[in-house]
């Protein structure tokens, strides 16, 4: 048994003795009635009072699996440093209400002139415990208890369903219910982006328009944005991680995370509510019966939807609701795609902008979009370098840093571009002719002609300009998958990128460029084409003149 050390007992002895008796006891925090889906949500109570004068001297909260020396730590505060009003003393005696707490105690406290009892009643430990529950019994769960367990469930299927790997933001999908006075959600998934995950579930199509509105039309606003954000009139479903860290400037995305390092959260945004991450009774049958119908909708129709074009899809389900009586036991929930709507939200995308944009824009054009940097017949890539190779890199090749970054991850993203000797050489000497290379870009384009979206690499130099280094399909699946691991090294950079010019396109190492091939190493930042800022880029057909 551990017992404090001669100088430890040696000061506690010198606190002043009341001939007082407190109470002392360790008890669990929640009240049996609640229910605890995750085991961290449980602990345990340490409290030390003045039975005497009535005063509670020191209370603890700790975990459930904390061992019994917690107890002599509260002890010892409730000595040394009491709550107020109460005076640092040591008691006379102690009551304890089970056995082995009051054993345990009279191996550390014996040299203390403390006398241990046992009491198999504390009143006035009692008394506060009963408050306690009764104050945790009060208060309203964040998920009814007859759907916590259900909801859960859901959240994760829908995770493991990853429905933004393939729906935008704008990609609506109509959940007519018909029940509780909801008439029909507007689902809008997020999550593409890599910044947060989760369904939003508007009780109307004007609520939707009008965020996405306020959204474009105050985009460098805080303050406008917070106030669109509640403004909002939605049920929603979003996912954070389970232990959220204190570090802001560390940014991790979520969708690398394990399902148990997740935890869903659910909650109600309204103009005149504000945010609560509450549901209450009704609102959680609703997004129960969204949930699932959505999930059997993404199940049923999971390759069309992830086509390019957003397809025109409905169905019909009927959803049987957990622990309802017969008067409620199905629903019949319609599901539907939105293209039309969908349309509408992207062409507000694109037509709302101001003065300002437009005057950015019409600065763009008159720098204009040049693709003479890099070679017609260039081989190119998007991938990886390891911090091992990087090293390497650094030292047998023209190196130029952009600046210190942490190694995170499996390597440097880059952009790799092997042309001829000549041509490497004179691309190289042509980025640092005009000061270097600043930043490395994907940004939207689309050929009105055929309807054609495409995926532009562009290399902003340091004096501004824009060179054109690839056009990829939209929907090839092998760039998408490319731009996938490239958006999360990048994350795990924190946008530090490179651009690497090597030779060799005509002998063996053609398409796999060796160490010795690589002529140049470009450092820069990876820019998302919202910091670019161009919006969609259309490709304008060129006439010549006879």
């Amino acid at each position: 048994m551990t017992t404090f050390n001669r100088s430890t007992s040696r000061r506690l002895k010198k606190l002043t003795q009341i001939p007082s008796v407190w109470e002392g006891d360790r008890r669990p925090l929640s009240s049996p009635h609640t229910l605890n889906l995750h085991s961290d949500s449980k602990g345990d109570c340490i409290l030390w009072v003045d039975g005497s004068q009535g005063i509670v001297r020191g209370m603890d909260v700790i975990s459930e699996d904390t061992g019994p020396e917690a107890i002599v730590r509260t002890l010892m505060r409730a000595m040394e440093h009491p709550h107020s009003p109460a005076k640092p003393a040591r008691p006379q005696k102690i009551l304890v209400r089970d056995r082995e707490i009051q054993f345990y105690l009279r191996g550390v406290l014996q040299d203390l002139d403390i006398a241990i009892d046992y009491a198999p009643e504390l009143p006035l430990i009692d008394e506060l415990f009963r408050g306690f529950e009764e104050i945790i019994d009060s208060q309203v769960p964040d998920i009814p208890p007859q759907y916590a367990k259900a909801l859960h469930e859901k959240a994760y299927a829908m995770w493991q369903a990853a429905p933004w790997e393939f729906l935008e933001e704008q990609q609506i999908i109509s959940i007519e219910i018909n029940k509780w006075d909801v008439g029909t959600l507007y689902a809008s998934v997020m999550g593409m982006l890599g910044m947060e995950y989760g369904i939003l579930f508007y009780r109307s199509e004007d609520s939707l328009k009008r965020f996405r509105a306020e959204v474009l039309s105050n985009e460098e606003s805080h303050g406008h944005l917070e106030e669109a954000f509640l403004k909002q009139d939605c049920l929603f479903l979003t996912f954070e991680r389970e232990d959220e860290t204190d570090d802001e400037d560390e940014f991790e995305d979520l969708g690398d995370l394990a399902l148990s390092d997740l935890t869903p959260t659910f909650g109600n945004i309204h103009p005149l509510e504000g945010l609560r991450s509450v549901l209450y009774d009704e609102e959680a049958a609703v997004v129960f019966l969204a949930l699932e119908s959505l999930s059997r909708f993404i199940r049923d129709h999971r390759r069309q939807l992830s086509n390019r074009e957003f397809p025109s899809l409905s169905r019909r389900y009927r959803i049987s609701l957990p622990a309802s009586d017969e008067a409620t036991k199905a629903v019949s929930v319609t599901v539907s795609t939105m293209p039309q709507l969908a349309a509408e939200l992207a062409e507000m995308a694109d037509v709302l902008m101001d003065e300002e944009d437009f005057e950015e824009f019409a600065s763009l054009e008159s720098r204009s979009l040049r693709d003479d940097l890099i070679p017609e017949d260039s081989f190119l890539s998007l991938g990886v370098v390891s911090w091992e190779m990087l090293e390497y890199l650094r030292q047998g090749v023209k190196y130029h840093q952009l600046g210190e970054y942490k190694q995170v991850g499996d390597g440097l993203p880059v952009i790799l571009i092997q042309t001829s000797r000549p041509k490497a050489k004179t691309v190289i000497e042509n980025i640092e002719a005009i000061g270097g290379l600043k930043a490395i870009c994907f940004n939207p384009g689309a050929d009105p002609f055929d309807g054609d979206r495409y995926d532009l690499g562009l290399l902003q130099t340091q004096n501004g300009e824009l060179f054109l280094f690839g056009e990829f399909l939209d929907d090839d699946p092998v760039h998408v998958e490319a731009r996938r691991k490239w958006n999360q090294r990048c994350k795990n950079t924190k946008g530090f990128c490179g651009l690497i010019i090597a030779k060799g396109l005509t002998g063996a190492s053609r398409g796999n460029p060796q160490l010795r091939d690589m002529m140049a190493l470009f450092e820069a930042r990876s820019l998302s084409p919202k910091e670019l800022g161009l919006g969609t880029l259309q490709l304008m057909p060129q006439f010549q003149l006879e």
